[in-house]
């Protein structure tokens, strides 16, 4: 059986493209020091990046707070363009498989870090989005206050005469 061995080369633009994670199940009583974010396993929303845990998601650790970021915004990414759906399993409650959701993301950033810049505006265009989504949420949600206050007080008028 031959052994293939990498170039210096080879080494060199694999730690330049790859970032280095580690993806475990989280378990509700642990706690992490380093770098890290969850991510969602079970339901239509599996892969879905969180900022806090929840009883099904996995973890996600990282070397360092960039690597961090860029994973969390590759699986945000990922979990919007639905690519995560190609990996449910199960008929009830649909889940995805550690293995293949690392295999996944794994792929992924080494083809985003290859194209760093389009990459970063992709990113940057997700945030804008993001951001701009959770706008629309606040507005919408006053607006549904504000009908029913109109309505409210109009009953309450009604009432009162």
């Amino acid at each position: 059986m031959k052994k293939y061995m990498r170039s210096a080369a080879s080494k060199t633009l694999m730690a330049h493209c790859m970032k280095s994670f580690c993806i475990k199940t989280h378990r509700l009583e642990s706690s992490y020091q380093q770098p890290h974010f969850f991510i969602l396993n079970k339901g239509l929303n599996s892969g879905k990046p969180l900022n806090n845990a929840c009883p099904n998601c996995f973890v996600c650790l990282t070397d360092n707070q960039e690597d961090r970021e860029f994973l969390f915004w590759l699986c945000f990414g990922l979990w919007r363009s639905k690519s995560f759906h190609y990996l449910l399993k199960g008929s009830v409650i649909p889940f995805v498989t550690i293995d293949e959701s690392r295999k996944l993301i794994r792929e992924s950033s080494t083809k985003a870090s290859c194209k760093a810049l389009a990459f970063q505006k992709a990113i940057q265009a997700l945030q804008l989005l993001d951001t701009n989504e959770q706008k629309i949420k606040v507005t919408l949600k006053m607006i549904d206050t504000a009908r029913q206050a109109i309505f409210y007080d109009l009953m309450k008028e009604a009432d009162a005469g």
